[in-house]
């Protein structure tokens, strides 16, 4: 109360009207606690008043507003020193003072890949990260587990184990790989995800998929069905083109290997090549982007019949057919030829990564994988990609011919073909006589380009060079080049078909090509003799159809070739930036050259 009569200037408490409302029994507390707190009050102004020069003593120091209490602070300002006495939560000094659930919270957003060192920060911290929540969340976000993930809880599997033990120490092997099968090479796409189990038929001693098989030369067709297994798994996928010629149906896989949690709480390597199931297996991480796999029960690859029934088995799931109803004695050749090589391997293969092309939108389609026929050779996938004004088709398989990795195609973007009218499109010599004319004149282009570029250097030495120089000439081409290509891109948003034939006398392994072409392109193709000797690029046509087919007439060999866009979700399978993919293309020419 003295604080108040000090306040109102009405002189000493007794007379203030505030103290006249009170009770006379709460008259003497009121004393006692204004007396207190006018002491702390007028003390304080005292001190304040001789350390910083405030008024001389004997003078007594006002009060003014800046004394008063600071409300919703829960603090009383008392001459410029705050009492640091708080009615709510004390605020926290580090990480480890926040609430459990707010650290669980957090350590859910971190890459999984740093909960390790976050574990041996405390004891506490290693207590929070024992929560499924966090694993589970991490097990969602990097490697895209939903459904399966429950699947794999209601076996007792925790999500910290899943992700410790299996996806962690197996991540680097997710995505695309080319295996190391001389010039045949492959696709292989290891991803994670649940594993149907495997069905033994009444009719075959063998392991069978869910699906619509073939059987050959009985020529009918039936189906399998699969009991799921409540289990996950990483699983390598080897893609297969379809069988020959059929281009256009989707691809076919066969596992190879996988990893699980299953029986133990310990990922399990297994081997699934072969007709007996999984057995035991193993894989090796021989160094960055490479690793190997190993089969330690090649028993269980050996069919009891020997070779001849392996043969026989191989080329049904292969080809689709028997030797019998293959007729060229060629094609058997080179039939038995991959038998043999390719069977030696046992499963025990190295695998190299490989990346999907990057899109651009300048490209004229968007770049991927294809599959396409290839004559007595069958169906070969092939990766497509473009750089500046040419596109490439890579081979990912091959043949003894033309092997893995080898630069099929190589079509000039800058060089349309104007298609003639139907009549003249059956006849072979036209098409050649207007792609060989575009052919010359590409070769004298690089041989001025080349003679231009010694005439630069010698005029460049000599510090004198008079007239049209060649450079100059080199710098009109390739703006001439460039407004081509500009021109050639600029209908993608709405292209113009036009009338397609193949000529006569040019072979095609599927005769339901399509009749109707947006653009035709010159391009080379690789072609050489077996053992990939001689090689040599061939003049021809490239002809894109519409965003999922394109073909190319190989002129010197009077064939055709139709390629499918490979519709698969491959996911982990993205290059990280275009330098790393362009080094992947160059490293993929010297595995198999």
């Amino acid at each position: 109360m003295a604080v108040c009569a000090r306040l109102c200037g009405v002189g000493q408490s007794r007379r203030c009207r505030r103290r006249q409302r009170h009770n006379q029994q709460d008259q003497g507390s009121d004393s006692d606690m204004d007396e207190e707190e006018e002491e702390r009050i007028v003390g304080k102004g005292r001190f304040d008043a001789g350390a910083c020069g405030g008024p001389e003593r004997g003078v007594a120091a006002t009060a003014g507003p800046s004394d008063a209490y600071e409300y919703g602070s829960g603090r009383v300002n008392t001459g410029g020193f705050l009492d640091r006495t708080s009615t709510g939560p004390p605020h926290p000094q580090s990480l480890a003072e926040l609430p459990p659930e707010l650290l669980v919270e957090i350590f859910s957003l971190l890459p999984g890949t740093t909960l390790s060192n976050v574990a041996l920060v405390c004891k506490k911290f290693r207590q929070l990260l024992k929560t499924e929540t966090i694993w589970r969340r991490r097990c969602i976000e990097e490697f895209g587990m939903k459904e399966d993930l429950r699947k794999v809880e209601a076996r007792g599997v925790t999500s910290q184990d899943l992700y410790v033990k299996l996806l962690y120490p197996y991540r680097h092997i997710l995505g695309l790989w080319q295996p190391d099968i001389g010039p045949y090479g492959g696709l292989l796409n290891v991803v994670v995800g649940s594993f149907p189990l495997l069905h033994k038929t009444a009719t075959y001693s063998k392991y069978w998929y869910k699906g619509t098989y073939h059987l050959g030369s009985a020529g009918k067709f039936f189906k399998i069905f699969f009991i799921q297994v409540d289990g996950l798994f990483i699983i390598g996928w080897m893609y297969l083109p379809p069988h020959d010629p059929r281009v256009e149906d989707p691809m076919r896989r066969r596992p190879l290997f996988r990893i699980h949690m299953m029986e133990s709480n310990k990922a399990t390597v297994e081997c699934m090549y072969g007709h007996k199931g999984p057995h035991k297996g193993d894989i090796q991480t021989v160094k960055k982007d490479e690793f190997s796999t190993k089969c330690n029960q090649t028993d269980h690859h050996r069919m009891p019949g020997g070779r001849q029934e392996e043969f026989r088995t191989w080329l049904e799931e292969e080809w689709g057919r028997t030797l019998e109803e293959i007729f060229h004695e060629h094609m058997q050749e080179l039939i038995l030829m991959k038998f043999i090589y390719t069977s030696q391997y046992d499963n025990c293969l190295t695998y190299r990564r490989i990346y999907l092309p990057p899109a651009k939108p300048s490209d004229l389609l968007q770049p991927g994988l294809f599959k396409g026929t290839y004559g007595s050779h069958g169906l070969e996938i092939v990766m497509l990609s473009f750089h500046g004004m040419s596109a490439r088709a890579t081979k990912l398989t091959g043949d003894p011919n033309v092997p893995a990795g080898q630069l099929t195609l190589d079509v000039n973007l800058c060089r349309p073909v104007v298609l003639p009218d139907l009549e003249q499109q059956c006849n072979i010599e036209e098409l050649s006589q207007l792609v060989m004319g575009v052919h010359e004149e590409v070769q004298r282009e690089q041989e001025q380009k080349e003679n231009g570029t010694s005439a630069t250097g010698r005029c460049a030495a000599e510090g004198a060079c008079g007239g049209s120089s060649a450079a100059e000439e080199m710098e009109s081409n390739h703006g001439a080049c460039s407004d081509s290509c500009d021109s050639s891109h600029s209908s993608r948003s709405n292209p113009e078909t036009q009338p397609f034939v193949l000529p006569m006398g040019v072979m095609a392994r599927n005769e339901e090509y399509p009749r109707a072409c947006r653009k035709c392109f010159y391009g080379t193709g690789l072609i050489a003799g077996h053992g990939f000797t001689s090689p040599e690029r061939t003049p021809g046509l490239f002809v894109l159809f519409d965003k999922d087919r394109f073909g190319f007439i190989w002129l010197e060999l009077k064939s055709f070739s139709l390629y499918s866009r490979l519709t698969d979700n491959l996911p982990h399978a993205h290059a990280p930036n275009l330098e790393r993919f362009e080094a992947m293309l160059r490293n993929m020419q010297s595995w198999t050259s």
